[in-house]
């Protein structure tokens, strides 16, 4: 499958995909940024939607996201806080859609019995899961770097490869994150020592453009929600992402239910609904025998 798009290729773009994974990467900070994607919330309200993370673990997930400026901390009184999504984090939900689609499209899924027919079909997998799960293959180090390397050459050698997805490595210091990407089905062996894109990693191209289009937005300091020195409002501290006051927040679900998949194209301003978030269980699960990138 041919990208649309070109993928970075200039070092600073590089740079900037791998600050916002490195922003995205650690474990339920995608999770927090859909749950405050419809509107700002306080703590005891976050934490029912996000269950399964004790206080040691969504604490600092706040805290993280708020530092990089994608969530705002507004006090209204000493025991009155909610955290909602800054200007820069709104424009942020497109990226984690097409992050989410790609997940959809190419991870490997276990085939369920449907409820309906009894029928074996693909497992219906919550988009934040995809994000995550996606992130887990192109986050760790150096892999961003090879796979953008492939995307502008094609087809290279791990020689090449070392010089310039990581230059001042040694050779052998690239077979290791080249070994992952090709178990994990994202670079495949192209004979005569070189390697090449999948066609999984091929479509890879569009996230990386998205990812380098929000991280060229103004810096941090230019965003009118993060201008030191501004008081809080009374009822809101901003032009929240997709509602403009509070609203009561939803019950939680009883029970998960499919939420609606993603389309391949992001809209513009996604709203994400409680079934998208909690359309599935957290298992961890074993890798399948069929083809395309694993979880």
């Amino acid at each position: 499958m041919a990208t649309t798009t070109q993928p970075p290729t200039t070092p600073n773009d590089l740079a900037s995909v791998t600050k916002t994974l490195d922003l995205l990467a650690p474990r339920w900070s995608v999770w927090v940024l859909m749950t405050l994607s419809s509107q700002p919330l306080r703590y005891a309200e976050i934490k029912p939607r996000l269950p399964w993370l004790a206080d040691g673990q969504l604490h600092p997930r706040l805290r993280h996201l708020t530092g990089a400026g994608v969530v705002e901390r507004t006090e209204y009184a000493p025991r009155h806080v909610t955290y909602g999504l800054t200007g820069r984090g709104a424009e942020l939900l497109p990226v984690l859609a097409q992050i989410a689609s790609w997940g959809d499209t190419h991870l490997e899924k276990q085939l369920v019995a449907s409820k309906a027919t009894g029928e074996l079909e693909p497992e219906r997998i919550a988009p934040a899961q995809n994000i995550d799960d996606a992130l887990a293959l192109i986050a760790p180090r150096h892999a961003t770097p090879i796979l953008v390397t492939l995307q502008a050459r094609g087809r290279a050698s791990a020689k090449t490869l070392a010089a310039e997805a990581m230059p001042g490595y040694g050779l052998t210091a690239v077979y290791k994150p080249l070994d992952r990407l090709v178990a994990d089905g994202l670079v495949t062996a192209a004979g005569s020592g070189g390697f090449q894109l999948s066609a999984s990693g091929q479509a890879l191209g569009p996230v990386f453009q998205a990812i380098t289009t929000w991280a060229a937005r103004p810096p941090a300091e230019t965003d009118p929600l993060r201008r030191r020195g501004s008081a809080p409002s009374q009822t809101r501290s901003g032009p929240w992402a997709t509602t403009p006051a509070r609203l009561p927040a939803p019950a939680v679900p009883a029970a998960p239910s499919a939420g609606p998949a993603l389309a391949t194209t992001p809209p513009a301003d996604p709203a994400w609904k409680p079934g998208d978030l909690f359309s599935h269980q957290i298992p961890a699960r074993p890798i399948t025998p069929a083809g395309g990138p694993r979880r």
